[in-house]
């Protein structure tokens, strides 16, 4: 017995055999990740957890927790952070949001996101985890309850402009010393997470309020 209503069985087998390719590369990315701290392993091991116990959890449409992407786009002196008011979560975060058939991987999934939202050509994701993120919803998102989100570190190139999406309120850069305040602490945590992944020249120093 697995547990699964009648009718939810044969939707979530057919979801889970449509992202089989998303879950598979998750587990992948997962198990490959060198955690930078205990508290991150622990996720790491939670998400693998979910995955085991979810098929079909890179989907959307899949259980109300689900994986997500996002990346921290750095401006290219890694002074700035590209910040987006979200639509639905009301405050302003990162650039990232579900996995879809068409993405061939996280990393992909990622990218792409940063070119829907910020509307920037030449932005340099970085294929490798910068952090984890699991976190319970605020706002309308619908029958999304938690998101596990595997989040990746970017940079833009010189001059470039973001040009606002119809998923955002605004888009805006933000200095590093002066986030904004409902969101400071978790956007500066992801910079720190971030800023090592980061090409020598383009490290900066997170001030601390």
């Amino acid at each position: 017995m697995t547990g699964e209503s009648p009718d939810r069985a044969g939707p979530a087998a057919s979801l889970a055999a449509a992202y089989r390719h998303l879950h598979r590369d998750a587990v992948r990315l997962l198990l490959d990740w060198q955690a930078p701290t205990p508290s991150q392993d622990r996720l790491r091991a939670d998400y693998l957890a979910h995955l085991s116990a979810h098929p079909d959890g890179v989907a959307k449409a899949g259980p109300p927790a689900h994986l997500t992407a996002s990346a921290l786009v750095f401006d290219s002196t890694a002074s700035r952070v590209l910040l987006t008011h979200h639509a639905k979560a009301g405050v302003w975060l990162q650039l990232g949001g579900h996995l879809e058939l068409t993405d061939t991987s996280l990393y992909a999934a990622a990218v792409r996101e940063v070119r829907e939202e910020s509307g920037i050509d030449g932005v340099r994701v970085l294929p490798v985890i910068a952090q984890l993120d699991r976190h319970r919803l605020v706002g309308s998102f619908g029958s999304c309850r938690e998101h596990l989100d595997v989040r990746f570190a970017a940079l833009a190139p010189a001059g470039a402009q973001a040009v606002l999406s119809d998923e955002s309120l605004d888009l805006r850069w933000w200095p590093l010393e002066s986030l904004p305040g409902e969101t400071a602490a978790e956007v500066r945590d992801l910079a720190s997470a971030c800023l090592p992944l980061l090409k020598p020249a383009a490290r900066l120093a997170i001030d601390t309020p």
